[in-house]
């Protein structure tokens, strides 16, 4: 007894391909749109703190984190350490923070809450110029890929400096701001997004955390590595 098979027409099948077509365009368009919305997360991080330091100049005429009058400047609680920041005074204990000398002392990437660099985000939050927590234990705040963003004055940062021709050339701008734990394809964005597109030269340089001394990126930045982006400001 014959039997009647049926099957897929070319016309189906070239309609069905059609349709993965469109969906795996559509996946791949939906990602490139999450990492441009990270990439400006992330671009937005850096260019928001320029806005910080004017800000809190123009009303304070002091650095945010170095103001020795803080305690006359803005109201709320403030770490117990530094409760006035001596107003002016000289500190009474080491490290010394708010000494107003025009600078952010300390390193970007301080754990301790009574270092200027720490301070920095609590009194630019008191200060209405961002948000955040004034009375924790860790004042900096996080990048959209949950790593820590910190700042500094230039005069001490060692954390990067460019690895070609020659010595290495230290980076420019008054203040270091850095953010940790990038992911290398979204590295090369930003970097190409705020600045020369080389992350070994320029206003903005990676380094990766895991090499000795998060001296400087040694390599091409690669995908699936995270790394520690800092920007002359």
């Amino acid at each position: 007894m014959k039997r009647n098979q049926s099957g897929f027409t070319l016309i189906e099948i070239a309609i069905v391909l059609v349709i993965i077509g469109l969906l795996l365009g559509g996946v791949l368009k939906g990602q490139e749109l999450i990492n441009s919305a990270r990439v400006k997360n992330l671009a937005g991080d850096f260019k928001n703190i320029p806005i910080f330091i004017y800000g809190y100049q123009d009303k304070f005429k002091a650095l945010p984190g170095d103001d020795a009058l803080v305690s006359t400047h803005v109201s709320g609680t403030r770490a117990a350490s530094p409760a006035t920041c001596n107003n002016g005074a000289a500190a009474a204990a080491s490290p010394v923070f708010c000494t107003g000398n025009g600078t952010i002392d300390g390193v970007w990437n301080s754990t301790t809450i009574t270092d200027e660099t720490q301070l920095f985000w609590q009194h630019a939050r008191l200060g209405g110029f961002a948000t955040g927590d004034t009375t924790g234990t860790d004042y900096r705040p996080t990048n959209s890929l949950g790593g820590f963003i910190g700042i500094q004055s230039n005069s001490a940062f060692t954390t990067i400096t460019e690895k070609s021709g020659g010595a290495p050339a230290l980076m420019s701008g008054s203040y270091i701001v850095c953010s940790t734990g990038i992911d290398g394809k979204y590295v090369k964005q930003l970097d190409t997004t705020m600045d020369n597109g080389d992350t070994d030269t320029g206003a903005m340089r990676a380094a990766n955390p895991t090499t000795a001394g998060e001296s400087m990126a040694t390599t091409a930045i690669a995908d699936g590595t995270t790394y520690t982006v800092c920007m002359g400001i």
